[in-house]
């Protein structure tokens, strides 16, 4: 078969892919590789640049091990230029990260051979879910998932500053982190004007995303990217020869269209508000007690042994838990109807998708976890778990628009106290 001439390729799908590696943690070794896969990969593919910014301590000459600094390279043509070595950044500072979406763009922007180029964020790290992630040991930060988008949008809006006139686009994040294909992160994501999101609703083991897999399937897959940067992602091995696991249970790639997000948050607004109605309705008690048996009825996320002090157990899949009700005949047509729509909306935003019937790992299925989760605490104690950590998944602009305490009132789940706690978060 004729073979597609390089210079054609190049044009077609040309990708600048950030990759921002936080090493300030004990995932440093493990993920190195999200880094330094690139050296060969680009070496292969002239249609893929790539601008790192990796904070380690992994010794390289002239350093020793423990030697925590910040690299800045370029990673192209098999080559990586390192453009400056610094003392650490904190990672999971807002400003840290809006500084590097501004530098991606900008050596996007100079670079004529990119000037058509799509560029995606991966965010290489621990992750938390709607409480965020980009945690770093010496700071003690973890960057909520509002700051995460909010650098985003301070990243462009420092490019636009700076090149009045310039293509500030950032196409998509790949959530390198455990637990961030949430419909929270999404929707802050959508309203700082990324396009799509690639993450998994579960942990994920370490290295986590194949980061040059995902960008190299990017520049070749054309349409079907989606479904590609999917299949990269669950067909990954790591671990010795006898003893390899994949690195995700489920990964999803979203759609982050403003209009779908919309729909999206007017749904869920429009269930939890029907399930409020509902529990003041006469005899509405034992009808909502239906509705909160359904929901517990759909295992959250975190589905492995030793877990049981982990929040993110009422972060469970939506589209499940919607079905789930809106077939329950024991409740009202409006309620059913209600979940119906939300499970729609959400599914919507799905564009490919895959899970593991047996996630041998965690010795769980996860062929409920089509598309995003959403936290939906069926217990007080479960309301906002690490709130008073400072790590809150109920104080951020999704839970708000969609009345997500009114249904926890509803069901008996709010936290008066987490919920306070989460203010301050």
């Amino acid at each position: 078969m004729e073979t597609q001439p390089l210079a054609q390729h190049v044009a077609a799908n040309p990708v600048v892919f950030g990759v921002y590696r936080d090493g300030d943690n004990n995932l440093d070794e493990a993920q190195e590789r999200n880094v330094s896969d690139f050296v060969q990969t680009t070496a292969a593919n002239p249609a893929l640049k790539v601008v790192a910014e990796n904070t380690t301590a992994l010794p390289t000459t002239p350093f020793k091990a423990g030697d925590l600094r910040t690299e800045d390279s370029i990673i192209q043509s098999g080559h990586q230029h390192v453009l400056r070595v610094r003392p650490p950044v904190d990672m999971s500072s807002r400003k840290t990260l809006g500084d590097f979406v501004r530098r991606t763009l900008e050596s996007k922007a100079s670079d004529p051979a990119f000037a058509r180029a799509g560029v995606w964020i991966d965010l290489v790290d621990h992750g938390g879910g709607d409480g965020g992630g980009l945690e770093a040991d010496s700071s003690g930060g973890c960057m909520s998932m509002e700051d995460i988008a909010g650098a985003i949008a301070d990243g462009r809006a420092a490019f636009r500053r700076a090149h009045p006139g310039g293509d500030d686009t950032v196409t998509g994040v790949v959530a390198n982190q455990c637990l961030m294909a949430t419909i929270g992160f999404a929707d802050s994501l959508s309203r700082a004007g990324v396009k799509y999101l690639a993450a998994s609703p579960e942990t994920m083991l370490t290295p986590g995303v194949p980061s040059a897999k995902v960008a190299d399937a990017l520049t070749k897959s054309g349409d079907a990217w989606p479904q590609a940067v999917v299949d990269a992602t669950m067909r990954a091995r790591y671990g010795p020869a006898q003893d390899t696991y994949h690195p995700a249970a489920a990964f999803d790639v979203l759609d982050l269209d403003p209009k779908k997000l919309g729909a999206v948050r007017d749904a869920v607004r429009s269930f939890n508000d029907s399930v409020a109605a509902l529990k003041r309705s006469d005899g509405g008690a034992e009808l909502v007690g239906e509705v909160k048996s359904d929901v517990r009825a759909e295992r959250g996320m975190v589905r492995f042994d030793h877990s049981a002090d982990l929040p993110w157990h009422a972060d469970r899949p939506a589209e499940a838990v919607y079905d789930r009700i809106a077939q329950d005949t024991r409740l009202p047509a409006g309620v059913r109807d209600a979940a119906r729509g939300a499970s729609a909306a959400i599914a919507d935003l799905v564009l490919a998708h895959a899970e593991a019937d047996d996630f041998g790992p965690f010795h769980a299925s996860y062929s409920d976890a089509v598309g995003p989760t959403e936290h939906l605490p069926v217990t007080r104690r479960s309301y906002d778990t690490w709130a008073d950590n400072g790590t809150s998944e109920t104080h951020n602009a999704f839970y708000d628009a969609v009345d997500g305490r009114e249904l926890a009132r509803a069901i008996g789940s709010y936290n008066a106290g987490q919920d306070t706690a989460g203010d301050a978060a």
